[in-house]
């Protein structure tokens, strides 16, 4: 009944009645004791069905707060939120994801600290901590597995590291797992069971919610698209160390190679141009080479977007999704992109798997991990196994060993 409430699918007792199939006295009986515990709160009257008026329910959101950071490649986001996700107080910066884990989360613990300093009216105590990061995760240990792009990342401790600190607990995921859950609570995927969210970033990967529920598979593996095979040519290398990778033909860092060999050859003025000035090229400067008519840039982001494309084909193959979104800095390209992805995607896939799709760029930005991380965190907290350890507490603050929640 809580998530009824706290998710906006039930808004009254009679709705809550008819929504769980619960009797009367029941659903009055446990609201009762959620009001009393400070986790629901009595509004206004709503309007008339026929009978009395029934009375508004609402989740307190502002019984306590969260601190969140998503960890891309090449940034840093931190924010603060209530128990609905919204953002108090943010921050973002570049940062360098292959620099460490011991550079990147001190980095991550001072954010946190000036957060909680500037920001104002922080509702209650600190109920927990969600952190997101460019690589696969062990969702039951909260460690990455050998991630291709975070070297010195491999099996670290990151939820021990921040439980010890804050004595708060902490669930750790893919940054792209976190993309999905922001813009499906909170963004375009809103409404939607089945969706697959793709970030193009440094790297590719795929975020899915099937049925209504996040799907990170049997160890938190699921969506690595960007290490689909998707050519036997042995020249093209990936980081994962395998040959043939989809990242490594149209993750930003290959945008970039290829940018800069394109310059190197003299077949763009304006690619030698940026290349001249910043000394090495990025997938941002191919977009806006492409943003001016650069035929070769424009040329690498269809190409690009194809191959992303084809691979697309085959998740809507095989998942029949009803909404695509595609995220990430690369994802913010021109709309060649956008275009051959579409394309590609409609003309590789079987007409009925596609006849209701839609693809649609991420609504959020950036901002997207960060909602995402803080729907993670209070979609643990209220699972049942979970509350059923803090809630004769009152609040989960300083129980840092709750349990895991496998589902959803």
């Amino acid at each position: 009944m809580l998530d009824e409430i706290r998710l906006g699918r039930s808004r009254s007792r009679s709705e809550l009645v008819e929504r769980t199939g619960l009797g009367r006295a029941i659903v009055a009986r446990r609201v009762q004791e959620l009001i009393d515990r400070g986790l629901l709160s009595e509004g206004d009257v709503g309007p008339s069905t026929g009978g009395r008026p029934p009375r508004q329910l609402a989740f307190c959101a502002d019984a306590g707060h969260v601190l969140v950071a998503d960890l891309g490649a090449t940034s840093i986001d931190v924010a603060v939120t209530g128990l609905d996700g919204r953002i108090l107080g943010h921050h973002d910066e570049p940062a360098r994801i292959e620099d460490g884990p011991e550079r990147a989360l001190e980095r991550v613990d001072a954010l946190f600290d000036s957060l909680l300093r500037t920001t104002r009216d922080i509702p209650g105590r600190l109920w927990g901590i969600g952190i997101g990061v460019p690589g696969p995760v062990e969702f039951d240990s909260g460690r990455p597995i050998s991630p291709p792009i975070m070297p010195g990342w491999d099996g670290y401790p990151i939820r021990e590291r921040f439980t010890q600190r804050y004595r708060a607990p902490v669930w750790v995921d893919n940054d792209v797992n976190l993309l999905a859950l922001g813009e499906w609570r909170s963004g375009v995927a809103s409404g939607h069971d089945n969706v697959v969210v793709v970030k193009i970033g440094t790297g590719i990967g795929a975020g899915i919610i099937s049925d209504g529920r996040l799907h990170r598979g049997a160890q938190g593996s699921a969506g690595d698209v960007g290490h689909i095979q998707v050519t036997d040519d042995p020249d093209v290398l990936c980081r994962c160390g395998n040959v043939g990778c989809l990242e490594a033909l149209a993750g930003g860092a290959a945008l970039g190679r290829a940018g800069e060999t394109a310059a190197l050859e003299g077949r763009s003025a304006r690619l030698q141009a940026a290349l001249d000035l910043h000394g090495s090229l990025s997938a941002e400067d191919v977009a806006r080479a492409a943003s001016f008519g650069d035929p070769v840039a424009v040329a690498q982001l269809q190409a690009a977007g194809r191959r992303v494309g084809s691979m697309l084909a085959g998740i809507v193959n095989f998942f029949n999704p009803s909404l695509i979104v595609i995220g990430g800095g690369v994802a913010n390209s021109p709309d060649q992109l956008m275009a051959a992805i579409r394309e590609t995607i409609y003309r590789r896939s079987l007409p009925l798997a596609t006849r209701d799709l839609s693809i649609q760029r991420s609504s959020l930005g950036a901002l997207a991990g960060v909602i995402g991380a803080s729907s993670m965190v209070v979609d643990q907290l209220f699972a049942r196994q979970v509350i059923a350890r803090w809630i004769e507490a009152g609040d989960p603050a300083s129980m840092p060993d709750l349990p895991l929640a496998r589902a959803g």
